[in-house]
């Protein structure tokens, strides 16, 4: 006999079912927190694969002057990147200041009283006791006067955030000269040479993007003369390119990197409503979470566990940085070692995933070099390792595609 429900089953059974796929299904949740005598606001995302088992990234993204958390999740959006690589992401909302939503960053905000260092302290301590947060990967992201935000949070509030990108913003003389970070902090900034808002090479009220990168280059004291490498044209049609300075070298493995596109405006690279003056060559948000990927509040982090370990052998043992690099599709791996030794020279993916064994033999004192042929894998990070006797040593790699 067929059982037939009723209306009230029915509803039951449909009320069931959508709980269990917004179990599943990733969230955007509107929230507030009180802080400093006033409510707060904020917007989450949260990924369908947070369990709250095992401790996930956090990723501050900040909205621009007079703009909003909405416009700046859908502007500079990491909501698709989130959903693979499992990380939260946090749009905090600005206060008012003469009648404009805007972060306290001094320059042309000089004068507002907001407390937003205060405020994003205590949104990390709110958002912590719901979710679990790994407190040593949390990264802060932001357009214009949120990339301003994110400098200021690196120089004020270092303790709590790992590394920072900046999108057409900088360091106003009031950040820059109060500026105190308290560890090596990986900087990212992206910025045109025909910005019209944030001028690329200064005014009285912002400093120059070359003296922004500059005091990084210094403090995470990175080798002085960075790696300079054009990135393809692919857009012919968007007005500008792209050419990527990395200064490497720094304490904990922290660099300084910078997307310079010339011929570009105020404007989140990869956004196609941005309009003409938008870099259509790379996509602002995927190169941000490389970067920050890389990195936890101690350094970066190396995919074997092992962090940038200093060649402790008297002997000489010398892995070298492979070269050319980026490089595509292969690349030259060179080591020295001073005595026989069993080696094992091996490639990591960010994932700590082993894609590739070079070397795994017994050698002879001497000199060796490897040609590490990577056309079957994807562009992006990878890392090699080089074990022989008691030395070790990681180094990256950067893989264009």
């Amino acid at each position: 006999m067929k059982k037939i429900l009723t209306m009230y089953q029915l509803l039951i059974l449909l009320v069931i079912s959508a709980m269990s796929v917004g179990i599943s299904a990733q969230q955007t949740i509107n929230g507030s927190i009180t802080h400093d005598n006033g409510q707060r606001s904020y917007t989450l995302y949260v990924p369908a694969s947070y369990s709250g088992n095992t401790p996930v990234p956090l990723v501050l993204n900040f909205h621009g002057y007079t703009s909003s958390a909405t416009v700046q999740m859908n502007t500079g959006d990491f909501r698709a990147i989130a959903d693979t690589a499992g990380f939260i992401i946090v749009h905090p909302q600005g206060s008012l200041f003469n009648g404009n939503t805007h972060w306290n960053v001094g320059g042309w905000t000089v004068g507002s009283t907001a407390d937003d260092v205060g405020f994003t302290s205590a949104l990390l301590d709110s958002l912590s006791a719901e979710y679990l947060i790994d407190p040593d990967r949390v990264y802060s992201t932001g357009f214009s006067n949120g990339g301003y935000f994110s400098f200021k949070l690196a120089c004020q509030l270092g303790d709590r955030i790992a590394a920072i990108a900046s999108v057409a913003g900088s360091m106003t003389p009031e950040i820059y000269n109060a500026c105190s970070p308290t560890h090596s902090t990986p900087v990212l900034q992206m910025h045109g040479t025909n910005d019209n808002v944030v001028p690329y090479n200064g005014a009285n009220w912002t400093r120059s993007i070359d003296d922004a990168m500059q005091y990084w280059v210094d403090y995470n004291n990175c080798e002085t003369t960075p790696v300079t490498t054009a990135l393809e044209d692919i857009n012919t049609s968007d007005g500008s390119t792209v050419e990527h300075i990395v200064y490497h070298g720094g304490d904990n493995g922290a660099t300084a990197e910078h997307y310079k596109i010339t011929g570009g405006r105020h404007t989140w690279p990869g956004n196609a409503q941005g309009g003409f003056g938008t870099n259509m060559d790379i996509n602002a948000s995927v190169e941000i979470w490389r970067f920050f990927s890389r990195y936890d509040i101690n350094g970066l982090m190396n995919p074997t566990g092992i962090r940038e370990i200093a060649e402790q052998s008297p002997n000489n043992f010398r892995l070298s940085q492979n070269f050319p690099n980026p490089f595509n599709p292969s690349t030259i791996i060179s080591f020295t070692i001073p005595e026989a030794a069993y080696v094992v020279l091996t490639v990591y993916n960010t994932l700590g995933e082993s894609v590739a064994i070079l070397a795994e033999e017994n050698l002879s004192a001497g000199a060796y070099q490897y040609d590490w042929q990577a056309e079957n894998l994807p562009g992006g990070v990878y890392f090699y390792r080089l074990q022989a006797g008691n030395f070790q040593s990681v180094k990256k790699a950067v893989l264009l595609k």
